[in-house]
């Protein structure tokens, strides 16, 4: 319907990939500095809350910049996959869950992901 507006894909993922990887950096670095706190509420381990962090930080920093993009993209969604996994079999949420803590969200970022991952990151990244 729009086909001038082909023109902006590459600026289109690239606003996806900082939104992406905003979203992820800010929660890698509530993992990191905060591990005793972020632990509890995930229900995990403190190391593998560290772990998880520094996986999301380094996610985040390779889909902002476009280093290694994809890879960064694939790990990311094994997080979120993950976080899915949890909440419908552990917590026993629904999709939407109660007050906005369903798996809705992760599976937008999963998604996300995804969209990077098959682009590429689009043109304007560090590295192809």
């Amino acid at each position: 319907m729009f086909p001038q507006l082909l023109r902006f894909t590459d600026l289109g993922l690239l606003l996806l990939r900082l939104m992406a990887g905003i979203v992820f950096f800010t929660s890698g670095w509530s993992h990191v500095t905060k591990p005793a706190e972020r632990s509890q509420s995930i229900g995990m381990s403190k190391g593998f809350t560290v772990f998880l962090g520094l996986a999301e930080l380094a996610g985040s920093l390779g889909i902002i910049f476009g280093v290694f993009q994809q890879l960064a993209a694939i790990g990311l969604i094994l997080i979120m996959l993950g976080a899915v996994y949890k909440k419908i079999e552990d917590w026993h949420t629904g999709f939407w869950g109660e007050k906005s803590s369903g798996w809705h969200y992760d599976l937008t970022f999963a998604v996300m992901c995804f969209v990077i991952l098959v682009t590429d990151g689009g043109r304007y990244v560090l590295m192809h």
